[in-house]
């Protein structure tokens, strides 16, 4: 690690690139939400679409997952982490709606 150099001198502007996105899409998913006439269920999965852009800019922009050694790796396991959600938040919703 000593012959890696940091450069100190520079602007980040991915942090300030994620930072712009991840805040246009907050705003396209309330507008989505107040000012649309779609239906609830387009509402929704228009909203939880935009959420999950949204959580993939900040892990790549903000978290560098893909950097370091092991970058490959760290991207098999987010994904691998996010199907386990998504079954996760699916399969409660379907439970839910199947009660009554």
């Amino acid at each position: 690690m000593a012959n890696k150099t940091v450069n100190r001198n520079h602007f980040p502007w991915s942090q300030v690139i994620g930072f712009l996105l991840s805040i246009a899409l907050t705003f396209i998913a309330v507008w989505i939400g107040i000012r649309t006439d779609l239906t609830y269920r387009t509402i929704v999965i228009l909203v939880f679409s935009l959420a999950f852009i949204q959580a993939a800019i900040q892990l790549f922009m903000f978290m560098h997952v893909s950097e370091g050694e092991h970058g490959i790796w760290q991207i098999g396991k987010m994904i691998s982490a996010a199907f386990i959600a998504i079954v996760i938040v699916v399969g409660s919703m379907w439970v839910l709606n199947q009660m009554h």
